[in-house]
């Protein structure tokens, strides 16, 4: 991309806090964004080539939005935890394997996606992320979901398309848990706790595409009681409410 061109989204960003380059080949975090740290509210460099998101990501204070999906990356800088007013972060389809513990410190997030990653692990310390609504991590490589789920403020969860055995009963009790997508996983019946179906707020559990039959979900205690939440989901938002027990 020529420097002219730069120079063009950089003025535009200037004046509205956005900064969209996608598609366009690069293989760096433009050096020149840090021109903009005191008002770049969003960033959006989906399906380029940058490998490395530098440490200087920390500077940018007024950041709220940051997606760069669709690169190379393989990690994220511990840097990242200084974004305090970061509400949305999307990293989908890159090659990271680990978090750093520093994204704890992003109080104001409410959307974590990192779905078509190669992390293998449950990311810990998220249950910090009070404002959190949605977490992604489907297509993944996570073989179990540890008690210290139970933390988790957000309302959905997806963990579609992983290689998840282990369900800790932790997930009946995260207090604000509406959707849990589990759909393409290792699960055999007996790895379901029961409390999700009995005593949790889900409302949504898809299960679809494991080791076992969804109609078998209908022999489970507490089944009756996932139905009845599930009902109302349905009729408050059918279109969101895809029919697991048939």
């Amino acid at each position: 991309m020529g420097n002219s061109a730069l120079k063009s989204h950089l003025e535009t960003s200037q004046k509205t806090g956005v900064f969209q380059l996608m598609g366009k080949g690069l293989q760096e975090f433009p050096e020149e964004l840090q021109r903009l740290t005191s008002n770049l509210r969003t960033v959006d460099l989906s399906n380029n080539r940058i490998e490395v998101l530098p440490v200087s990501i920390g500077n940018f204070l007024q950041l709220k939005s940051l997606t760069l999906n669709g690169n190379k990356l393989t990690s994220v800088p511990a840097d990242i935890g200084k974004l305090k007013k970061l509400e949305t972060l999307s990293l989908n389809g890159n090659r990271i394997q680990v978090l750093p513990p520093t994204l704890n410190q992003l109080k104001a997030l409410r959307t974590l996606s990192l779905a078509g990653n190669q992390i293998q692990e449950f990311p810990p310390g998220l249950g910090a992320l009070r404002h959190l609504d949605l977490l992604d991590l489907s297509r993944n490589h996570i073989q179990s979901v540890p008690a210290e789920v139970a933390e988790l403020q957000a309302i959905e969860i997806n963990l579609n398309q992983n290689q998840i055995s282990s369900l800790s009963v932790g997930v009946s009790r995260c207090p604000r848990l509406k959707v849990l997508r589990l759909e393409e996983n290792c699960l055999e019946l007996a790895s379901v706790p029961v409390s999700i179906l009995a005593d949790s707020q889900v409302s949504l559990f898809s299960v679809e595409g494991n080791l076992f039959e969804v109609k078998k979900l209908r022999d489970l205690e507490g089944y009756d009681k996932y139905m009845e939440r599930f009902t109302a989901t349905k009729r408050s938002s059918p279109e969101d409410a895809t029919m697991i027990c048939s």
